[in-house]
């Protein structure tokens, strides 16, 4: 069974957002990208708060550009060949496409983490890893 590991906002304020989050409910601050974004932990989800996506995001997703609100789940999987198998059977949307013939779990055995973008039948950003997100 995947499990949900990952959540992500977009927001015009990561920081004073991230802020928010990591007093209200003792969030740990995991790291910052270079982009602004802040990545956050209770020790179990992984949660990044992004930048407004824009019109040249792939995933941009269903509520369009600028949007302040709940963007992506991120589910960790045993076998991404396999999930992406699955994603394609329910016509799951791939959002990004791999460059090169390696499989997607020899890509994923990468040090740092890989995802795969796809969208739901609502439109809804999935990222799917299965190397998973920080949490510590």
């Amino acid at each position: 069974m995947a499990k949900i590991r990952h959540i992500a906002l977009t927001t015009e304020n990561p920081s004073e957002v991230a802020e928010f989050y990591k007093q209200a409910f003792d969030m740990q601050e995991i790291r910052r990208s270079d982009a602004g974004a802040v990545f956050l932990s209770d020790g179990y989800i992984n949660l990044a708060i992004l930048n407004w996506k824009t019109e040249k995001d792939a995933d941009v997703g269903p509520n369009g550009p600028n949007y302040n609100g709940i963007h992506h789940i991120g589910f960790q999987v045993d076998d991404l060949d396999d999930s992406a198998e699955k994603l394609e059977q329910v016509e799951g949307q791939r959002l990004n496409q791999r460059h090169d013939d390696t499989t997607l779990a020899q890509t994923a055995a990468a040090p740092r983490n890989f995802e795969v973008k796809w969208a739901g039948p609502d439109g809804v950003v999935i990222d799917v890893s299965q190397s998973g997100w920080a949490i510590s």
